[in-house]
């Protein structure tokens, strides 16, 4: 008997444990778009409740009002139709399910990640002379890459940014597809290469939160994770002012050897950055002797190289999976515009879109189109 009263007694404390490895971040966010995500969770949960909770204690009550054993309780085999109740099963859950759509509705479009912030919280709109923070992310295997194209700097698994500072990043992926998850700060957004997606956020209290994949890529996703800070601002420009100092320079050669898959990468940093290597990275085109989407692009949209673009086939292949075997890339191309813009012919700053996600840019109109154009034959 003790033995069996030892055993209840770890059976009744095995739910706290499993309890004690919860996050609660989601529910108690720092940044306000993850907090109106977070009112999302809870004003669905509790739309969905006013149904579901009923529903349950009915079905209680109705199996002990009924047992076999209540003999005074109502007995009618006959009956099969009440209009009253008709009208309650099916007008309650229809009211709840215009409820959850409107609601969603809205906040599909409040929320999107793509469309700027209008205010730092709930009380406070955004001041009109405020700048906001620019950050290029690329996911590599298996590790995170932050550029911070104004201030000239980029680090590897560790970013920053003051608080109450609106934060417009911009995501790519160098290989293979990820998703960007900083909780405390905003939802989930997908990185996939030659892609670009965006999300708008800003923290609103200081702390150093987990950042981290959430979109298994392979073996090492579990150890894809990096320290997000927010800091005030003494605080961000120090920790600028410690990169620079610390950091070495990111060129090419540097990103290349970056790129190759490794595990539990420490945080690094670099004083300066290629300043067209992020371009380069979305344009999969960082590595000497490929072609760059967007001069394909622009190849395209003016008819075609016709046969001699065949030998852009090698040029256009950007599986990285042979990297680590010391294979060699094809011989070096030059681009045949001399840069890398995101601009469509006649649409300054119209970036083509699929499906909701930036492809990146073609080059000007006014650009010479590479040698093979001329040859359409």
């Amino acid at each position: 008997m003790p033995k069996l009263v030892k055993f209840s007694r770890l059976l009744s404390v095995l739910p706290l444990l499993f309890l004690a490895g919860c996050n609660m971040v989601v529910m108690a966010p720092s940044g306000d778009i993850a907090m109106q995500q977070r009112d999302l969770i809870v004003i669905s949960t509790v739309l969905m409740l006013l149904i579901i909770i009923p529903v349950i204690f009915l079905t209680l009550f109705f199996a002990w009002r009924y047992r076999l054993s209540n003999t005074a309780a109502t007995y009618d085999p006959e009956w099969h139709h009440s209009t009253r109740l008709e009208i309650v099963i099916w007008a309650a859950p229809l009211a709840i399910i215009i409820a959850l759509g409107a609601v969603t509705w809205i906040s599909t479009h409040k929320l999107d990640p793509y469309r700027p912030l209008d205010r730092l919280d709930a009380e406070r709109a955004i001041p009109a002379d405020t700048k906001p923070l620019t950050v290029e992310v690329v996911a590599l295997d298996w590790k995170w890459l932050f550029f911070y194209p104004e201030l000239g700097i980029a680090t590897v698994n560790e970013l920053a940014a003051p608080v109450d500072m609106p934060i417009n990043f911009k995501i790519t992926a160098s290989s293979v597809m990820n998703s960007f998850y900083i909780p405390a700060l905003a939802g989930q957004i997908y990185a996939m290469p030659g892609m670009e997606t965006k999300l708008h956020a800003v923290i609103n209290r200081e702390g150093e939160y987990e950042g981290f994949s959430a979109n298994y890529s392979g073996a090492g996703f579990s150890h894809m994770r990096f320290k997000f800070h927010g800091l005030n601002q003494q605080g961000f420009d120090a920790w600028v002012a410690q990169v620079k100092q610390q950091g070495t320079m990111l060129n090419r050669d540097a990103y290349l050897k970056l790129e190759k898959p490794s595990e539990k990468e420490p945080v690094r940093y670099y004083a300066g950055a290629d300043a067209d290597l992020y371009n380069a990275i979305l344009n999969m085109c960082a590595t000497p002797g490929k072609m760059c989407m967007n001069e394909m692009m622009h190849i395209d949209m003016m008819g075609g190289g016709g046969k001699e673009s065949a030998e852009n086939r090698e040029k256009l292949q950007y599986d990285n999976r042979h990297a680590d075997e010391g294979e060699a890339a094809p011989a070096a191309t030059v681009p045949a515009t001399g840069s890398m813009q995101h601009d469509m012919p006649g649409m300054p700053g119209m970036d083509m879109q699929h499906e909701g996600h930036s492809m990146p840019g073609m080059s000007n109109g006014a650009d010479p189109a590479p040698a093979q154009l001329n040859n359409n034959n």
